[in-house]
């Protein structure tokens, strides 16, 4: 049985979101009622192809008898709900979150989505102080290899890159959560250098990675040299050729050449994830 078939199979549930009646599938989120009602709402740690760790805490919401607001990536809808995505104490609370991360962290390569969010709620970061007094942990930029920078001065510890490399996809486990409170940070196991982990390189960190603490080195290495213009660039899906799996891929192309290659995280095969020859297996087009 499908994942559509099983949902319109399902026994409905009705609740009132932002004023209006709304019916959806026993099971769901609340997020997944905003999304199917046409409701922006801002994320940082979910994904749709990665299980949810409520950790942000961006798209709280009012639940009518809740004390406090509820993350809507995670609790999932009751018959008579009534919630409520766009209050006065949601913005706040919303702002609030955005300001507390961006004055520990650097979030000038944050995705658009992110960017626009901050935006939007008119987050000032510089409310809570001089950055440079407050960041949660300074650490070098960690170039190990050609394919990836892990610059965990950007890390938010939303632990997407967590979920990606171990239960949600690829099950290798080769980066964690080490140390606790303000010592807390993505490593490896003994914190040894990627090369000599368990990482198998295909990059699915990179790809949920909502703030550029992890990027493509092409990107990385364009971006420090101003070179990067994401108006300028095209993208191209076609399907991976390296085996008979099927994989979906973005071909992101700037003054023809491959800058990185990403997956849909709707389509049916992928999910979003890609192996290794998927994902970086794009350079011998240029050599």
């Amino acid at each position: 049985m499908t994942h559509e078939t099983a949902v319109s199979m399902s026994t409905m549930v009705e609740i009132t979101l932002d004023g209006e009646s709304a019916r959806v599938p026993e099971g769901s989120t609340i997020l997944d009622a905003c999304r199917r009602k046409g409701i922006d709402t801002p994320t940082l740690c979910w994904a749709e192809n990665l299980t949810p760790v409520n950790v942000c805490r961006v798209c709280v919401v009012e639940v009518e008898g809740s004390r406090v607001l509820v993350p809507s990536c995670s609790r999932n809808v009751e018959e008579g709900m009534v919630v409520a995505t766009d209050t006065e104490r949601v913005r706040t609370s919303r702002r609030m979150v955005y300001e507390l991360l961006a004055s520990s962290v650097e979030m000038d390569r944050a995705t658009p989505e992110v960017l626009a969010w901050m935006d939007h709620y008119g987050a000032r970061p510089d409310r809570m102080g001089d950055r440079s007094e407050i960041v949660t942990q300074a650490q070098p930029v960690k170039v190990q290899d050609d394919l990836y920078v892990r610059d965990y001065e950007r890390c938010i510890l939303c632990y997407k890159c967590v979920e990606a490399c171990g239960d949600d996809a690829q099950h290798t486990y080769a980066i964690a959560t080490a140390g606790r409170g303000f010592d807390a940070h993505i490593s490896t196991e003994h914190d040894v250098s990627l090369p000599d982990s368990a990482c198998v390189y295909c990059g699915n960190c990179i790809g949920v990675c909502p703030t550029g603490a992890l990027m493509f080195k092409t990107e990385h290495d364009m971006r420090d040299a101003g070179t990067w213009d994401e108006s300028k660039q095209s993208v191209t899906t076609t399907v991976c050729s390296f085996c008979g799996v099927g994989c979906n891929l973005e071909l992101h192309v700037q003054d023809e050449r491959i800058v990185k290659v990403t997956s849909p995280a709707d389509h049916s095969v992928t999910h979003g994830h890609l192996c290794i020859k998927g994902r970086f297996g794009w350079q011998h087009a240029h050599a």
